[in-house]
């Protein structure tokens, strides 16, 4: 009962309550949409026998990869990147990790995590705080849909995603963010499909879909007699005298910061991308211990391109399981890469 001398008015009501109604949706909205999507996802697969679309992962590791990337340059413009050691590589170098690094894996890791509970995703970094609400909208951009006018189901159990939430760390610390990327791979019973590799200080994005499309493009003339050859600037260990051995004392050597831009070097230059020419390579080695994580976007890439990755011994990278390759590795596009690994001095981990 209202208090004496004061009447409510019927529409005064109505139009509090609606108002409150509004407000409540307005604060909730985006919370329950995503989690109507995330549960469709699940129904999805469910329904499907537990299926998944490649070519809409292949749309969501580009989101995500760009959403990382968002938070990367945020971090490093704001100059707030806590960097910090997780300890040392194999070779002794310090392996950094920032602020950066971890907002990237949140955005990344949480929104492949709440549209597919159900997928295997390995990620470089871990954190314990609470997680991103965010899902997928399902919106798949047009020039994958143009490229790609069909999807294509695979079991959900066969896939493994592979996340670098910001590949070149040591670089992004000493502020060369031309050598910064993000990245995301799909790999499907081991076998690298997609391949997203971000750049967010320019903006462009390089994505495959091994056997589907690809939007980048091989260079039109390679050399091996002998090759411009791209490595590691951070962990490179012997492989100046490893690929001397092999091509001769004149090869051009280029160290360079980054897997994905290092693998970006053998190709066409992205749309943005002023400093990529001068550091063009005919082939990307790397001798020293590296996580599948950093390699994984980069193999999908040359192989839709009709390259090949592989070990220095020439065997395949199995992109399932643990989290390392110790075998090194070779990466060429346009050329003959049997022929290249003739060449190669017999390798022996401990001494490179």
């Amino acid at each position: 009962m209202a208090p004496m001398g004061i009447r409510l008015s019927p529409l005064g009501v109505a139009i509090f309550c609606l108002v409150g109604v509004g407000v409540i949706y307005h604060l909730y909205a985006g919370v329950i949409s995503n989690r109507v999507a995330a549960f469709r996802s699940v129904v999805r697969m469910s329904k499907q026998g537990s299926t998944v679309d490649l070519r809409d992962l292949l749309a969501l590791s580009v989101e995500a990869a760009v959403l990382g990337g968002k938070e990367v340059k945020k971090v490093r413009e704001e100059n707030t990147l806590d960097e910090r050691s997780k300890g040392k590589t194999k070779e002794g170098a310090n392996e950094l990790m920032t602020l950066g690094d971890l907002r990237s894996h949140k955005k990344m890791f949480y929104l492949m995590k709440n549209t597919y509970p159900g997928l295997k995703v390995n990620s470089e970094e871990h954190d314990n705080s609470v997680g991103e609400n965010e899902v997928w909208n399902r919106d798949v951009p047009s020039d994958i849909l143009e490229k790609i006018p069909q999807g294509q189901e695979v079991p959900a159990h066969t896939v493994t995603v592979w996340i670098d939430p910001l590949d070149a760390t040591q670089e992004y610390t000493e502020n060369l963010s031309q050598y910064v990327t993000t990245m995301v791979c799909v790999a499907v019973d081991g076998k690298p499909v997609i391949g997203v590799i971000h750049k967010p200080f320019t903006g462009d994005t390089a994505w495959a879909f091994v056997g589907q499309s690809t939007n980048v493009r091989a260079r039109a003339s390679y050399s091996s007699s002998p090759p411009k050859v791209i490595v590691s600037r951070s962990h490179a260990g012997k492989v100046k005298s490893f690929i001397q051995d092999a091509f001769g004392n004149t090869t051009t050597v280029t160290p360079a910061g980054g897997a994905g831009y290092k693998v970006l070097s053998l190709v066409e230059p992205l749309p943005h991308d002023t400093t990529a020419t001068s550091d063009q390579a005919d082939v990307y080695i790397h001798v020293t211990f590296i996580k599948k994580w950093d390699i994984c976007a980069g193999a999908a890439l040359v192989t839709a391109l009709g390259g090949k990755m592989t070990t220095l011994k020439g065997e395949d990278i199995d992109f399932s399981g643990s989290e390392g390759n110790s075998g090194g590795l070779v990466a060429t596009v346009g050329l003959d890469h049997k022929a290249l690994l003739e060449k190669l001095p017999n390798w022996v981990p401990e001494k490179h």
